[in-house]
């Protein structure tokens, strides 16, 4: 693999351009995804820098430059430059002072290879010169990168020990990144695989929903259940759920939906809506999240016969999961607007039914109807009513 960043779109953005002008190209670098994900011939989501500069001195810099910054993790060095073409990550060299497996205590430091060293994987080790894309690896992140390998930099065991998440990131990258298993990594996360615990719950469901969003977990997460890495995070995902995930993602595929993952989520959890109460509270999902967690868990075999009721009832989201669930066809739900009841209380008041809960039972009463009927027209609701509003005064003398 060549040591050179190739001449991607981004490397040529004006406003990098301004920015490397602001710092001095001779004090920051390209780190990070950017740089792996080009040299993969991947498009990049974010652009992060690394620079020799102190956040003050970023923040100076930038100023007189015209660019907007925003102290996003000032305490760890770390300043956002507000770009046009989108925020970039600017952050000083580092070194770690301690660590307790959840946070770092950091000093700033002026070694690119010092800063290197405290990172994770030796693919995310790489860093760019900005104007000669000529790249600095310290730790065959290169190399790694060709042989599609994800390993630690260092002592897996130590990288662990300094922050228990890179666990679970070490199987995103392994699924993202990977063929062939590195053995000391494997190892060193199966006999760390505890230490999860420890972790706040927001950042274990934040990886483990992004290593369930990536295209095809399956064999990922069946490593992680192997191991004993899903058990401690997930004790709910057992053999017969991860059945359930591998039925989904190729359902997903089939049908050409999108990878979600709260839906994946789902398929990892037996579906009863206390137990997904739950996981939802244990994960921290957000109220979205839960709901639709919860809402498919609710999912039955009666839910296949009439997609359509069930999306107007639950919402198309759910509406899909529940199907791609069980297995069924989406077909019915594509390029489809879930309706509206053409039809209002008031309008029952004024066919002569007082208002109170009987006009709300009516109103229901049609809707039923309407929706057994696979939603028809206007006045074909009108028509329901009528025969409603009949059956309520009963038989004619």
């Amino acid at each position: 693999m060549a040591d050179r960043l190739p001449d991607a779109d981004w490397t040529k953005r004006e406003d990098l351009g301004q920015l490397v002008e602001a710092l001095g190209a001779t004090s920051m670098r390209w780190v990070g995804g950017c740089v792996r994900d080009t040299m993969l011939g991947i498009e990049p989501h974010d652009i992060d820098c690394a620079t020799t500069h102190r956040p003050g001195t970023v923040i100076d810099k930038c100023r007189a430059a015209g660019i907007r910054t925003v102290p996003t993790g000032i305490d760890h060095g770390t300043i956002t430059a507000i770009l046009d073409g989108g925020p970039v990550e600017v952050t000083t060299l580092r070194r770690d002072v301690s660590t307790d497996g959840r946070r770092a205590t950091v000093a700033f430091a002026d070694d690119w290879r010092e800063d290197a060293a405290r990172r994770d994987f030796t693919i995310n080790a790489l860093y760019a010169h900005p104007e000669t894309l000529e790249l600095d690896d310290y730790f065959g992140g290169l190399a790694d990168l060709s042989a599609r390998r994800v390993r630690f930099i260092g002592d897996a065991r130590e990288r662990i020990r300094e922050d228990h998440l890179r666990i679970l990131r070490y199987f995103r990258f392994q699924a993202r990144f990977g063929d062939a298993l590195d053995d000391e990594a494997v190892a060193a996360c199966e006999e760390l695989a505890a230490t999860l615990k420890g972790l706040s719950r927001e950042r274990v469901a934040m990886e483990l929903l992004a290593i369930l969003s990536l295209p095809d977990p399956v064999a990922t997460v069946q490593l992680m259940e192997q191991l004993g890495v899903l058990g401690v995070v997930l004790p709910e995902a057992r053999r017969n759920e991860i059945v359930c995930l591998i039925a989904l993602v190729a359902s997903e595929a089939s049908q050409g939906h999108a990878p979600e993952g709260i839906r994946r989520l789902a398929a990892l959890i037996p579906p009863i809506p206390t137990i997904a109460e739950a996981v939802a509270a244990r994960l921290r999902l957000s109220k979205a999240q839960r709901a639709r967690l919860v809402c498919a868990a609710e999912r039955k075999p009666a839910d296949v016969d009439a997609p359509r009721a069930l999306a107007y009832r639950e919402g198309a989201d759910c509406a899909i999961d529940r199907l791609l669930l069980s297995g069924a066809s989406t077909a019915a739900l594509a390029d489809w607007e879930i309706p509206q009841l053409p039809l209002k209380g008031g309008e029952i008041v004024a066919r002569g039914v007082g208002a109170g809960p009987e006009v709300a039972r009516i109103l229901r009463a049609v809707e039923t109807r309407w929706i057994g009927e696979e939603f028809p027209d206007r006045d074909r609701v009108e028509e329901l009513l009528s025969e409603e509003l009949v059956r309520r005064e009963g038989p004619s003398a």
